[in-house]
């Protein structure tokens, strides 16, 4: 059963949880892939509730994202189990599948095509409706320094070379998994 939620009664719970790491999934060619996030923008854009994601350039949800452009954001609502935030945030699904490793129950969409994962219950489904790459000449060194390392391989799954895509989902459909 799905509860429906107005988003914006719990836009500072989504926040917070999201600066702890919460988890995007994202689906193509049936496969399902899942990825920590701890850098997330909740908002209001052309007039419609948007959620931002920053995607490394050589992601393998960047890749799905690419192939189909809508994601789910899966936050919880109680504590969650920190290895689901782990795995999720440090393997990578071209080589694991996270939601059978981490054995995960996958939701059925409402409206897209990605599912929702059962164990982070507060759910956001979203549709890309504008993407854009970061233009690193507009980035602060310092910033560049700590978060954009050129000396760290890419495949580092904290800081590395790569810079972001930035992907502005509008939220299409937000309710709560029981």
């Amino acid at each position: 059963m799905k509860n429906k939620i107005d988003v914006l009664d719990y836009a500072s719970h989504i926040l917070k949880e999201t600066k702890k790491g919460i988890i995007i999934t994202t689906k193509s060619n049936n496969k399902v892939n899942a990825m920590t996030v701890s850098w997330g923008s909740l908002g209001i854009e052309w007039g419609k509730n948007i959620f931002i994601i920053f995607v490394r350039e050589n992601r393998y949800t960047k890749t799905l994202l690419d192939k189909n452009p809508e994601f789910a954001v899966n936050v919880p609502i109680s504590s969650v189990d920190a290895n689901i935030i782990k795995i999720c945030g440090t393997k990578s699904g071209f080589n694991t599948d996270k939601i059978k490793e981490l054995n995960l129950t996958l939701e059925e969409p409402n409206i897209i095509s990605v599912p929702s994962i059962k164990e982070l219950p507060l759910t956001l489904e979203c549709k890309v409706i504008y993407k854009q790459k970061q233009d690193s000449s507009q980035i602060p060194e310092d910033i560049k320094s700590k978060f954009y390392p050129q000396d760290v391989d890419s495949s580092f799954c904290g800081a590395n070379k790569d810079f972001h895509t930035v992907y502005y989902g509008e939220i299409v459909d937000s309710y709560i998994i029981e």
